[in-house]
């Protein structure tokens, strides 16, 4: 039985959802990078990042590139850099409006009038 879309998107979206892997794949958008460019800046340990690469290389998103006693990783295909620009536009929007809504709630935010405890006559 065939795996619905819907269902398969939410896999491939679970599989991008680890801090690391997002890193990775922001520092691959420009090229191959060895493996060792990559420790030095996510600044984990090797296994971690070989762990999260070997998600990346499973699902086909990163392929790795052997050059003599050198490993390199670059993305599959340029589809993952434009989803993520596309995931840059929406969290810009997202906080925009956030913060659009912040300046709103700081301009209502003006102190209330004091209330009248007296008794009326």
């Amino acid at each position: 039985m065939q795996v619905p879309l819907y269902q398969a998107k939410a896999e491939f979206f679970r599989m991008l959802g680890h801090p690391v892997r997002i890193r990775v794949l922001e520092l691959l958008q420009h090229g191959p990078v060895p493996v060792r460019d990559l420790l030095a800046d996510i600044e984990i340990e090797p296994s971690s990042l070989s762990q999260q690469l070997a998600v990346l290389r499973r699902s086909g998103i990163v392929v790795s590139i052997r050059e003599g006693s050198t490993v390199r990783y670059a993305l599959a295909g340029g589809d993952v850099a434009e989803l993520l620009r596309a995931a840059r536009r929406i969290l810009t929007e997202l906080l925009a409006g956030q913060n659009e809504l912040l300046a709103e709630l700081r301009e209502t935010d003006a102190p209330l009038p004091p209330v009248s405890t007296g008794s009326r006559r």
